[in-house]
């Protein structure tokens, strides 16, 4: 049986390192009061005028490229995750495509907030699986400083930008996506979401004035919810292939808040030197997470390890999924 494996992964971050020292100067926080609630100590942030997502992703495919020795135009399909896109349409994945010369691939950005990687990277597997294509790239990544209030402590604290890429290619040892679960409850929309520049509440000075293109979220009822579903998932995942907690080489969730972290893999009973983690460095860049966790530890990925990816967004969506290493990383 042919399974989607990974076989290069990429990432790319803006230069600009916004610090919780920072932050205390722009909003009533401390950087002990950050770090307490969040495990977050500095994101980084894309400036400059007229810069959307593709200015983060276009690089972060390039490097995947170079590092799998395989040129853009060999590409057969991209898909692109992510809730800021540079514009409504088209698609960040085709101006990715063209501007880096895959001109034999067609692609689509896929909107499911934090979990938009699992959801990309779950979708991508199929055409691979089914034989359809040999080569797909799935691309997580978000600007999320173009839709945040820097005058709201509940949200600025949290988020950053970044980019992070994976490629996607046929494995017949058995390595690759092996299993996946994927779920989503509207109810959620209520606690997480942008309240306008969709088709319900288009662009009028009332919905600048009123800044209604932040994001929204209630952060104690998004916990409340992240930290069930999570660990819920996860375990589910490995209950279902029967795989037990000393089976799994490593964690991969969302980084989103540390305690909620913390609490998956308490529940999942993981060993916590087995869980990726980068949320200090980076806070929650939205699709990039799970792909920029990759990225971070991949010299110490082996061939056949076990991975779990786990992810909770806006929505609701949540899932995990099951994955076979396919390469050692060094």
């Amino acid at each position: 049986m042919i399974h989607a494996a990974i076989t290069a992964v990429s990432g790319y971050l803006p230069d600009t390192v916004l610090s919780n020292k920072d932050l205390e100067k722009m909003v009533e926080t401390t950087d002990e009061w950050i770090k307490e609630r969040t495990g977050i100590e500095e994101r980084r942030i894309l400036l400059g005028n007229d810069k959307g997502i593709s200015e983060l992703a276009i690089p972060a495919v390039q490097e995947l490229c170079k590092k799998a020795n395989i040129e853009p135009k060999e590409i057969d399909l991209l898909i692109f995750a992510t809730v800021t896109p540079d514009m409504v349409f088209p698609a960040t994945a085709n101006i990715v495509c063209d501007k880096i010369g895959a001109k034999n691939a067609w692609g689509f950005d896929l909107s499911a907030a934090c979990s938009g990687f699992i959801y990309a990277l779950t979708v991508g597997a199929q055409f691979i699986q089914t034989g359809a294509y040999k080569k797909v790239v799935v691309v997580g990544a978000d600007k999320m400083s173009s839709i945040i209030d820097y005058s709201d402590r509940n949200t600025c604290i949290i988020f950053g930008d970044g980019a992070g890429a994976v490629l996607l290619e046929p494995n017949d040892e058995q390595l690759g996506v092996r299993d996946f679960i994927l779920q989503s409850d509207g109810m959620g929309a209520q606690y997480l979401h942008m309240k306008a520049g969709g088709s319900k509440r288009p662009a009028s000075f009332k919905t600048v004035e009123n800044k209604e293109h932040f994001v929204y979220q209630e952060g104690k009822s998004v916990f409340k919810y992240a930290v069930v579903k999570m660990a819920e998932v996860s375990l589910e995942i490995m209950n279902r292939n029967q795989l037990s907690p000393q089976d799994i080489n490593w964690l991969v969730p969302h980084q989103a808040n540390k305690r909620i972290i913390d609490s998956t893999i308490e529940r999942t009973g993981i060993n916590p030197n087995n869980v990726m983690l980068n949320i200090h460095k980076y806070g929650n860049t939205t699709a990039a997470t799970i792909p920029l966790c990759l990225w971070d530890y991949e010299n110490q990925l082996k061939k056949g390890d076990n991975l779990i990816l786990t992810s909770f967004g806006g929505g609701f969506t949540w899932g995990a999924i099951w994955v076979k290493w396919a390469y050692d990383g060094k």
